[in-house]
């Protein structure tokens, strides 16, 4: 029998638990490549998507709670801007 709990399954159980997410933190975390598409598909399932603008170092703080990310020296992490989504209750 085939195990059809996989990288999509962790991602939606992840935002419908409460937690925020970014395209960064959807790659690296779960190996999710497209989450525009994802948090469309949960769109069209019912949910209500939002989501933000909001700095890169924020997204990057989030990814190392979990693994160790880290960028250039000369890169403008708090200049860079990155789109959050949510599920709204």
């Amino acid at each position: 029998m085939k195990n059809r709990y996989g990288n999509v399954s962790a991602l939606k159980d992840f935002v419908l638990g409460g937690s925020k997410i970014t395209k960064i933190e959807a790659l690296v975390l779960f190996g999710v490549q497209d989450l525009s598409r994802e948090m469309k598909r949960l769109k069209d399932n019912g949910f209500f998507v939002k989501k933000e603008t909001v700095s890169f170092i924020k997204a990057l703080k989030r990814v190392n709670k979990y693994t160790v990310c880290k960028v250039p020296k000369d890169l403008p992490v708090k200049e860079i801007l990155i789109t959050e989504y949510w599920i709204s209750q």
